[in-house]
């Protein structure tokens, strides 16, 4: 009965992250190459639509989109229905993401949950102004 009751309490908890509804739409392997090449940089998040902490993300990243719109690229790449693009950038566990510079660099990995804070970190370190 208590295992219920805290599976009940964690459920709650979390519906606002997995609810809001804010999500990126799928990107291809020809947005993100655009991207790379755009002088801006770019974010690359591999993860899946079932994934928990993949759903937690997905409206900071929408939130941070919109924010800082026009100043950097971000992506999400959902890697059950893009098997070989999660390939291609060798992902092996999500969410990952990838951090690119404005010359399309990849200069740092990310595997996990990413908060609000930490990639707007990330952003700054690699160029966003």
């Amino acid at each position: 009965m208590r295992l219920l009751f805290i599976s009940i309490v964690s459920l709650i908890l979390m519906q606002p992250a997995l609810s809001s509804g804010a999500e990126l739409p799928s990107a291809t392997d020809a947005d993100i190459r655009a991207a790379l090449v755009s002088g801006r940089p770019t974010v690359a998040d591999f993860g899946a639509r079932s994934c928990i902490p993949c759903k937690k993300m997905a409206p900071i990243l929408a939130d941070l989109e919109r924010e800082l719109k026009g100043k950097w690229n971000v992506f999400f790449v959902d890697v059950r229905e893009d098997r070989d693009l999660a390939q291609q950038y060798r992902i092996q566990m999500i969410p990952a993401q990838i951090f690119f510079d404005a010359k399309g660099k990849e200069v740092k990995r990310h595997m996990g949950f990413m908060d609000k804070s930490d990639i707007l970190k990330e952003l700054k370190a690699i160029g966003l102004k």
